[in-house]
């Protein structure tokens, strides 16, 4: 009898002092997930940008805008510029355009197929050094682009010529997301 006694003052011994240190955690758990601190706070406030790919800057960007005009009498050149993303392949973020202000957009696709930019950066702030290039795209391909970009099987229809183009292969984008 002494011996249960003893077994059941230590069993209520040990419950009593694993609820006192669960309690303990959970109360230090909500305190810590109500609370931010000040660098969280400040880093939330600030606009982020994002890497993909290889390692670039924003240093010495041209404004994509000004391309086409910088190509003119040149089949390509290496450049890094910066612009309006207007839309990003919706499959798999394998590509995306940029907005050249005369009502037309480039198609920038990645290096190596080595790396891919969030299928909803539509809207978004780019920065993107590689190669620009005049380029023809072919019929199945301007297709196979309006399927990714989730366009209806009618409008894919209607694509019936190639294209001549200006292009870029980028070999590394920095995004800087706006609020949507």
């Amino acid at each position: 009898m002494k011996k249960m006694l003893t077994l059941a003052f230590a069993l209520c011994s040990c419950t009593i002092m694993l609820n006192a240190q669960n309690h303990g955690n959970s109360h230090a758990a909500k305190e810590k997930k109500g609370k931010k601190s000040k660098t969280e706070t400040k880093a939330n406030t600030k606009a982020t940008t994002n890497s993909y790919g290889a390692a670039i800057t924003k240093d010495g960007a041209v404004d994509v805008k000004t391309l086409p005009a910088k190509m003119k009498g040149q089949k390509s050149m290496t450049v890094k510029i910066s612009g309006d993303i207007v839309a990003a392949c919706k499959v798999k973020g394998c590509w995306m355009t940029a907005d050249l202000g005369n009502g037309e957009t480039m198609r920038i696709r990645f290096k190596d197929y080595g790396f891919f930019v969030p299928k909803d950066a539509g809207g978004d702030f780019f920065y993107a050094q590689g190669v620009a290039s005049w380029d023809t795209t072919s019929v199945a391909q301007l297709q196979h682009y309006a399927e990714d970009a989730g366009k209806s099987e009618a409008e894919i229809a209607k694509i019936t010529e190639p294209k001549i183009e200006l292009v870029f292969l980028a070999e590394g984008v920095l995004i800087e997301p706006r609020k949507k």
